[in-house]
């Protein structure tokens, strides 16, 4: 895969790849960017939720009509020093509709250790959550 990272001016960049999207991405003012983007941790979080959530719609096809609506927050903790990279990161699973919780933990194990290459291009530590229907459900 290639994708291309073109300068727009100060802190400013825009990425394409070969799906011909763009992506522009800043630099908060903390960091000297007009926050005109998303910053490149904010869109690493977002492709893990991305990627985890396609492989788990993927994984549970056969039931995506009796599921309302997932919603995958990530939380990343970073390190207090240099090159501040995320030591940790926690993702919430919130899924409406009527599928046992059993179903939608084995699609976010089988996404997180077999299928979901951002999760396997990442050193952090992953920890998933599932809040099915309003209630938090531990992992089995």
């Amino acid at each position: 895969m290639n994708v291309t990272t073109v300068w727009k001016g100060k802190r400013a960049f825009t990425s394409e790849g070969p799906s011909g999207y763009a992506v522009g991405m800043d630099a908060t003012a903390a960091y000297g960017g007009d926050s005109q983007g998303a910053t490149p941790m904010e869109l690493l979080l977002a492709g893990l939720g991305g990627c985890m959530g396609i492989d788990i719609t993927m994984i549970l096809d056969a039931f995506l009509d009796k599921i309302d609506s997932i919603e995958i927050e990530a939380q990343g903790t970073r390190s207090e020093d240099m090159p501040k990279g995320f030591t940790s990161i926690d993702l919430i699973f919130k899924v409406d509709g009527d599928i046992p919780d059993y179903r939608i933990w084995k699609a976010i194990q089988m996404a997180e250790e077999k299928y979901c290459a951002v999760s396997a291009s990442l050193s952090a530590d992953i920890h998933p959550k599932l809040i099915l229907n309003g209630v938090s459900t531990p992992r089995p």
